[in-house]
């Protein structure tokens, strides 16, 4: 059974020449218990559809359901099975912490006391404990995430939109972060992830799709995705920048295609088919030159490289990032 469902979603702004499409017949489908993970550029209609699945944007045209609800028809019972926690942080800054957390459980109807023991379960989840007592006007952007987060969790909702939610955290709290996601899952929690941390994605989405000008443009599994891109790529390090042009004919020769050149890392990078045998081949060429090589590898492609692929642009974390503390 499919959790969250969109057939044919439009969604439009402004007029005329100023007509922007940020949704373009956009077809989503996450069965239960998964994660999606929604991939695109700034301005590709991710947060668009995220707003319309959780009845925060009315589209001009399509249909949408949420474990079979109407999110057009039937907003207020979609709005009580839902969390949502959207790229800036949504909480009260003139309350602390815990006051966030309990409001949050009160207007879901939970009882005064286990309103309070969510809250704090929850502040001790996200290592936010110490500042329980604090204004939210008093924490980090990084702290902020993680309460919004905690917020969108206190009733457990059987279908989370997490709109690129670890977007201002620190490495060492994003991984954390990660964990609390796959407990969720792991719970039977079904989540709808958008993000521009493919390694996020490559970690946690069951299945992606890649969404560029308001259209879906490529759906799959992240290997699915990777071999679509192409086979296996050859890498390596030439130690003296000078023979990076003879160490690249040299490469264009074995390889599929010219080689991209990185300068500044002495990199050069192909596609190539053969494997084992054309790296030996490659070894063997290089010595002949007598040209040093400081590393050489074989790899599959990224999730980075399907992004630069499918969207001509490489993926960048949202602007403004607030640094964790």
């Amino acid at each position: 059974m499919a959790a969250i469902e969109a057939e044919g979603l439009v969604k439009t702004y402004g007029s005329g020449e100023k007509t922007v499409r940020a949704l373009d017949g956009v077809d989503l489908e996450v069965p239960a218990g998964t994660v999606l993970g929604l991939l695109g550029p700034n301005g590709a209609g991710k947060t668009t559809a995220v707003r319309v699945l959780t009845t925060l944007l009315t589209p001009d045209s399509g249909r949408a359901r949420v474990l079979g609800l109407d999110v057009l028809r039937e907003p207020q019972r979609v709005r009580e099975r839902i969390g949502l926690s959207g790229q800036y942080a949504a909480v009260d800054e003139n309350l602390t912490g815990r006051e966030n957390l309990v409001m949050v459980g009160r207007l879901y109807h939970l009882g005064k006391k286990e309103a309070q023991r969510r809250a704090a379960d929850l502040l001790e989840q996200f290592a936010l404990a110490d500042a329980a007592d604090r204004p939210t006007k008093t924490y980090s952007g990084g702290m902020r995430r993680r309460l919004d987060l905690a917020a969108a969790l206190v009733v457990r909702p059987p279908v989370m939109f997490l709109d690129e939610p670890t977007t201002g955290l620190d490495p060492r709290t994003r991984i954390a972060m990660w964990d609390v996601i796959a407990d969720l899952v792991a719970g039977g929690a079904t989540l709808l992830l958008t993000t521009q941390y493919l390694e996020e994605a490559d970690r946690l989405a069951d299945s992606i799709a890649v969404v560029d000008h308001g259209k879906v443009i490529a759906r799959g599994t992240a290997d699915e995705l990777k071999t679509q891109v192409g086979g296996e790529r050859l890498q390596l390090v030439v130690h003296d920048r000078d023979r990076l042009d003879e160490a690249a004919r040299i490469l264009a020769r074995l390889a599929l295609a010219e080689p991209t050149v990185d300068r500044r890392t002495r990199e050069l990078l192909a596609p190539i088919e053969g494997g084992a045998k054309l790296l030996v081949e490659t070894v063997r060429e290089l010595d002949n030159a007598g040209i040093a090589v400081d590393d050489l590898a074989l790899r599959r492609p990224t999730l980075d490289d399907v992004f630069l692929t499918l969207t001509g642009k490489a993926a960048e974390p949202a602007a403004n990032e607030e640094a964790d503390r």
